[in-house]
């Protein structure tokens, strides 16, 4: 008889390749290593404010000071940047608490950029303060407001259209009894309507003017005010 030759398996050496696809423990592992939601706060936190934060703070300061240069206010842009402002400094404060906790060396060394949107937020508010953009806009339109209003009479309103006046958007332009000069200004007032006027003569501040209707007038410079329609 012929002795029957047992069958082998694969030597050691020509073992078979693990087949991962079918290892249980291989999607355990990649969960485990995903960063949980208070770890992917820390890492962001640890970073110094960089290419989108502070951008961002420059736009909105930008877009404060532009609503302050329009008299009376102006509502989307007042919208825009109290809303953008108000997340930003938010983010900021979170941000900064947290890095404060678990990364303050990296404060110290980038400290710069760390302090370069509260440096925006405060020359922005002290710029608003001084009341700096509206008397700017005003000074720098000044001249083309005034031959605009050479084209205008005690006789009637005359309306503009959006013509720009300088660096204003004029709706129409009229002159009063006592020679005082009324500006409607496209898109000026927050909840009621504004414009500038010019007199050569003081007028009272915050009160109803004799004769002028239900305005109330402001000061800018020189013979500028601000009126508001109430």
């Amino acid at each position: 008889m012929t002795a029957s030759v047992p069958e082998q398996g694969p030597s050691p050496a020509q073992g078979s390749a693990p087949h991962t696809g079918d290892d249980p423990v291989a999607p355990l592992l990649q969960i485990a290593h995903r960063p949980t939601l208070g770890r992917r706060l820390v890492s962001w936190s640890s970073r110094p404010p960089g290419r989108l934060y502070l951008p961002a703070c420059a736009v909105i300061g930008l877009v404060l000071l532009y609503e302050d240069s329009v008299p009376g206010g102006h509502l989307p842009a007042f919208v825009l940047g109290m809303g953008g402002g108000t997340v930003l400094a938010a983010m900021g404060a979170l941000r900064l608490g947290i890095a404060m906790g678990v990364a303050r060396p990296m404060v110290r060394r980038y400290w710069m950029r760390w302090i370069a949107a509260p440096l925006v937020a405060a020359a922005a508010i002290v710029l608003s303060l001084a009341d700096v953009p509206l008397q700017g806009r005003v000074a720098s339109s000044a001249e083309q407001l005034l031959e605009v209003r050479a084209t205008a009479d005690g006789s009637t309103t005359i309306p503009m259209n959006g013509d720009w006046a300088g660096l204003y958007p004029l709706t129409s332009v009229g002159v009063l009894g006592d020679g005082t000069t009324l500006y409607g200004v496209q898109g000026a007032g927050l909840l009621d309507r504004s414009g500038l006027a010019y007199s050569t003569e003081p007028l009272e501040e915050g009160v109803f003017v004799s004769g002028h209707g239900n305005r109330v007038y402001e000061h800018i410079t020189d013979d500028w005010y601000s009126w508001t329609e109430y």
